[in-house]
């Protein structure tokens, strides 16, 4: 119809109220420990092309020496974590994004869960500290593309309906790539 899509840019803070910014305890049906640490952040749809929370969940969730799980796993305090703002339903919103790390933890990371929660905290203040890395945006960069190059070949109907989503997020030159390729390393963002 040649109107403008809606923006909620206006909307700023979504998540900035006294019930956030909190530790809930939910008593699971089944019998397992996870620890969910969960940061609203400002919209990332406009960053598609640097995807920082993709660089961010890349190395939160690697699990070789030096890493979270790596240390956790050797105090036997988790068993699993993930990190990240993918397959949520709405990371591509332009109200704000969720960046969050889940880990399914041991019983005994369950009694040690303050610990467990600290060494997550003192993990992203070095990362923060640290600041990005060029070599590890190109490794990831990389990789995606290789992932991107030699992915199979998707149903033709999913595949439609997936450009059609993107026309509506990226710039044209980024349909075919803009949900899967980093495209530019930008430090700052």
């Amino acid at each position: 119809s040649g109107l403008p899509k809606p923006s909620f840019d206006h909307l700023t803070d979504p998540f900035d109220t006294s019930e956030f910014h909190r530790l809930y305890r939910v008593i699971p049906v089944q019998s397992i420990h996870m620890l969910i640490i969960t940061w609203a952040l400002p919209p990332q749809r406009r960053n598609y092309r640097v995807k920082p929370l993709c660089y961010v969940s890349w190395l939160v969730g690697h699990e070789g020496k030096g890493s979270i799980l790596s240390f956790l796993r050797k105090k036997f305090w988790a068993v699993t974590l993930s990190a990240g703002n993918a397959e949520t339903g709405f990371e591509q919103n332009s109200t704000y994004s969720m960046f969050r790390i889940s880990i399914t933890l041991t019983s005994e990371g369950y009694e040690h869960f303050y610990e467990v929660a600290h060494v997550v905290f003192q993990y992203m203040k070095m990362l923060q500290i640290m600041g990005p890395d060029r070599r590890i945006w190109k490794e990831i960069q990389k990789i995606s593309y290789n992932e991107f190059s030699f992915q199979d070949q998707a149903d033709p109907f999913n595949y439609v309906e997936n450009i059609c989503g993107n026309m509506h997020l990226f710039c044209k030159q980024d349909f075919l790539t803009g949900d899967q390729l980093l495209l530019d390393y930008r430090p700052e963002v």
